[in-house]
């Protein structure tokens, strides 16, 4: 299972966010610095609209969604990267995940401290930034010093590693995330390899006030999220009210849709932060039909049929005959399995076949 690192500076809404997120009450959320020390975990099912009209297609009541971990991680401060406030831990907790949610306050409160003492979403994102970029320098500069010998010696390995690493220090020494920067196929597969905290897809989360949630797009803070993100990071931003879905945690989802339109709005953030993390790690969801399930499964976008089976049984992949496919679509549109077979929507797939997001298979094999 992947996971989705909670990160930002202290008090900005982190553990608020992780319980909503989760639905749980395990993460302290208290007004002080370092409120988190060890990181809390949270399995997250992923919101999927489709479920429930392929478990009434198959007569089943029975619905299981996939699935992200979400780990909520101790606050950061300026000077992390040399070990300031809980630096050294909380670095190596972010290198343990796959994709990084950085939360950012978009809201004025004085009885809510902030460590820099005002609200300012770029200065914040930019300190969280520089910090990972530092200790992404010093990581590269001891793997230079450790292979430049064999680069000399004339080790292609090593001097592919070397060729890539020179590009991206000076990417990196101008306060650039290594995500951002331009590389072929073959070098981003070397860069990988690095395991750079910048180059760990990420979302911003701005934090707003519950009364603000609305029309956050008339929220400076927002507005200057937004455009940080699109401008250093090429990635998006989902505007959220932590408290607001914190809030909602004990309520069933009547309760629920009755509290969010109070506040103006139709859908809680955590649902729609839920998906963009999904999709943020390059996954995608194919479904299993029967009278006893509906079950999504996970896989990368590009996986073929037999990596997919695989994820049912090992033995599906080792075994893989043929896949029988529908898309999600054309099964809802037909009614039925026997409705799509007789429209020639129904077909059967071999072993190159890429998995479309919402494919519904049933997988043929022998072992």
């Amino acid at each position: 299972m992947l996971r989705a690192g909670i990160v930002g500076l202290p008090n900005v809404g982190k553990s608020t966010l992780f319980n909503a997120v989760t639905r749980t009450r395990k993460a302290e959320a208290a007004n002080y610095p370092f409120c988190t020390i060890d990181p809390n975990v949270g399995i997250v099912t992923v919101p999927d609209a489709r479920l429930a009209p392929l478990a009434k297609i198959a007569g089943t009541s029975v619905i299981i969604p996939t699935a992200i971990e979400f780990v909520d991680i101790a606050g950061l401060v300026k000077g992390a990267s040399q070990g300031e406030g809980l630096g050294n831990k909380f670095l190596s907790h972010i290198r343990e995940v796959d994709a990084i949610i950085q939360v950012v306050r978009c809201f004025e409160d004085d009885n809510i401290h902030h460590v820099a003492g005002a609200i300012d979403p770029s200065r914040d994102i930019g300190i969280v930034t520089t910090e990972l970029v530092i200790a992404d320098l010093e990581a590269i500069q001891r793997r230079l010093e450790k292979i430049e010998k064999d680069a000399k010696r004339g080790d292609k390995a090593a001097i592919a590693e070397t060729e890539v690493l020179r590009k991206l220090e000076p990417h990196l020494n101008e306060g650039k995330p290594a995500l951002t920067l331009k590389l072929t196929p073959e070098e981003r597969a070397i860069a990988q390899g690095f395991f750079l905290l910048t180059d760990k897809p990420t979302i911003f989360a701005a934090n707003v006030r519950e009364n603000e949630l609305s029309d956050a797009g008339q929220n400076p803070h927002v507005s200057k999220v937004r455009e940080y993100a699109r401008t250093h990071h090429s990635c998006e931003t989902v505007v959220i009210s932590a408290q607001i879905e914190s809030d909602l945690v004990d309520l069933s989802p009547d309760e629920a849709a009755e509290f969010l339109r109070e506040f103006g709005v139709s859908e809680s953030g955590v649902g729609s932060l839920i998906r963009s993390s999904y999709h943020l790690l390059g996954l995608r969801t194919f479904f299993t039909s029967g009278e006893k399930e509906v079950r999504a499964w996970t896989i990368h976008a590009g996986d073929t049929a037999p990596k997919a089976a695989g994820t049912v049984h090992s033995d599906f992949e080792r075994g893989f005959i043929k896949a029988e496919t529908v898309a999600y679509a054309d099964l809802v549109q037909c009614g039925s399995i026997a409705a799509a077979r007789e429209t020639g929507l129904y077909r059967m797939e071999g072993r190159e076949y890429v998995v479309e997001d919402g494919d519904v298979l049933f997988f043929k094999f022998n072992v």
